[in-house]
């Protein structure tokens, strides 16, 4: 398995945050074998979330694997984690040669179609430690994945992920940003989302 970069990684220009996107972090054929494996594989669940005090079922499906049993919460959801595939792992070990880090965490998410969505939020959970570390990898359908800074509401970015392509977030930018990825009358496929972490 390579990743092959088809165009250098991008640093984004944005004050508070250290973004870096690689378009082309997994070639599309690479990604597109990916996609079919891990829609197969994974036992995917759907959470329910409460939202305004009324009870909803979550607008995608999810997984979570890592090492020695550490749950992860997020949203009054607590999740456990599956061990390891051998699969996982392989793409793990894959974006850990590149961004230098090790992770224990994968939270997957499968957006089934436009219809599901993640809405604005911040990956700044107190297990993932002051600065956390997110390494996110898109497969399947792009999807547009929008920022905007806390204070400062004149700061937004929007980035279409493609197929196979790395977004890493680290440093501050849990602190002064929120993410989402928007709902789309356009999108008709499906798109997995690895969510590489560090669990403290």
């Amino acid at each position: 398995m390579n990743s092959l970069f088809a165009t250098e990684p991008i640093q984004l220009q944005l004050p508070d945050a250290n973004i870096v996107y690689y378009p082309s972090f997994f070639e599309s054929k690479i990604a597109g074998t990916l996609y079919q494996d891990l829609l197969h594989t994974i036992p995917w669940q759907q959470d329910a979330i409460k939202v305004y005090g009324k009870v909803h079922a979550q607008p995608r499906l999810t997984a979570l694997f890592g090492n020695d049993g550490k749950p992860y919460s997020y949203s009054n959801i607590s999740m456990q984690p599956h061990p390891w595939t051998l699969l996982l792992q392989k793409i793990k070990y894959q974006i850990e040669s590149v961004v230098e880090t090790q992770f224990t965490t994968v939270l997957l998410n499968y957006y089934r179609d436009g219809k599901d969505s993640n809405g604005w939020h911040a990956d700044d959970e107190k297990e993932l430690g002051k600065n956390p570390i997110i390494a996110s990898l898109s497969l399947g359908s792009e999807r547009l994945f929008q920022l905007k800074h806390n204070t400062n509401l004149n700061l937004k970015q929007n980035i279409l992920l493609e197929n196979g392509s790395l977004l890493l977030m680290k440093g501050t930018t849990q602190h002064f940003w929120k993410h989402q990825i928007p709902k789309s009358t356009k999108i008709t496929g499906g798109r997995i989302n690895l969510t590489f972490r560090i669990i403290q």
